[in-house]
């Protein structure tokens, strides 16, 4: 063959593979591509790095008792320890405040991405500032009642009278307005906003330290100056030596060492579990959590402004009926973190 020979073949074969190669044929072209046969995947997939939502911070992965940390003084014999293992997930720093709250009023009052609850009205939604009148009988709660809710002097402090319902709206607003701008942007969807599960909640309240009696640690309720580490009723009648009679603004105690405020006092929290004594040797030991549509009875923790001690406990279970606001009880959100982890990516 001579050299006019190849260069002529050598010419032909480039066409070939030009032509194949914009018809899919070959390598990648019209929408196609050579996997040879082989089992490759979906190429062109795009990264995915889950951020930090604002307001919340990382909870790493990990194995604790969770249980009760001291004496069960009221002999519930509801909360024995038991080992189990949480994932990694995210979770507000603070309680949900009155004017995080009103951003979610005030977007469903005027059409939002999210649709109301089927039989959730925006009455339902908007806070009960009754239960400061309503739950403590010769008490007067008529200022907290007219000025709590609405006047900015409490913007930055936490929400009440916000019953499990109305938390569970909340974070569905919350999911949706966040992904709408995301879709904007093209970017992927963040996982949904939730009430945390008890046992996340437990975990995260001891901020790392098993068998914790409280978020600081053990076994007491004042530092080494004396000063109270919660906002919540240390004696009979005394409401004030914490520095506030009712809720405190949020973050104003020391943060845990998860970095989550108030997980103590303050207000207690909605989560997501609906409560039954028996539930704990119930549940899985992997990101147990207990669900039951039939039971109105929903778990709160931390214990609240109005509280003694005994309720700040992080092993101490209590319960509301879902329907139910008071000017005692608020929420936190949570978001499953998505991936393996090994605690390094917190």
């Amino acid at each position: 063959m001579n050299k006019k020979s190849v260069v002529k073949n050598l010419a032909l074969l480039i066409i070939f593979a030009v032509v194949s190669q914009s018809c899919g044929l070959l390598g990648l072209g019209g929408g196609g591509y050579d996997d040879r046969g082989e089992l490759v995947g979906v190429p062109d997939r795009e990264g995915w790095e889950m951020t930090i939502p604002f307001g919340m911070v990382s909870v790493p992965p990990g194995t604790f008792h969770m249980g009760q940390a001291d004496e069960d003084v009221a002999a519930t014999q509801i909360n024995f320890n038991k080992q189990i293992t949480i994932g990694g997930f995210y979770m507000d720093d603070t309680e949900i405040t009155n004017n995080e709250y009103r951003q979610f009023v005030v977007a469903m009052s005027e059409g939002s991405e999210v649709d109301m609850p089927e039989g959730i009205t925006l009455e339902d939604i908007y806070p009960d500032t009754a239960v400061w009148v309503r739950d403590y009988t010769h008490h007067m709660g008529d200022p907290m009642m007219v000025y709590y809710w609405s006047h900015p002097a409490f913007d930055n402090y936490p929400v009440v009278g916000v019953d499990w319902e109305s938390a569970q709206a909340f974070c569905d607003w919350r999911t949706e307005h966040l992904n709408s701008y995301r879709a904007d942007q093209g970017l992927f969807r963040m996982p949904n906003f939730r009430l945390p599960s008890e046992a996340e909640w437990e975990y995260a309240s001891r901020g790392g330290r098993d068998m914790a009696k409280y978020p600081w640690g053990n076994p007491y309720i004042r530092n080494t100056k004396g000063c109270l580490l919660a906002n919540f009723k240390p004696g009979r009648g005394n409401y004030f030596d914490d520095g506030f009679a009712y809720t405190a603004p949020v973050a104003t105690f020391f943060a845990n060492d998860f970095g989550l405020y108030d997980m103590s006092g303050n207000v207690a929290e909605w989560c997501e579990d609906a409560f039954d004594e028996a539930s704990v040797p119930l549940v899985w030991d992997l990101n147990p959590t207990y669900n039951d549509d039939n039971e109105p009875r929903k778990v709160i923790r931390g214990g609240s402004w109005k509280d003694i001690a005994y309720y700040l406990e992080t092993g101490t279970r209590t319960f509301e009926y879902k329907d139910t606001s008071r000017a005692s009880i608020g929420f936190r959100c949570a978001m499953t973190y998505l991936g393996r982890s090994t605690g390094s990516e917190f």
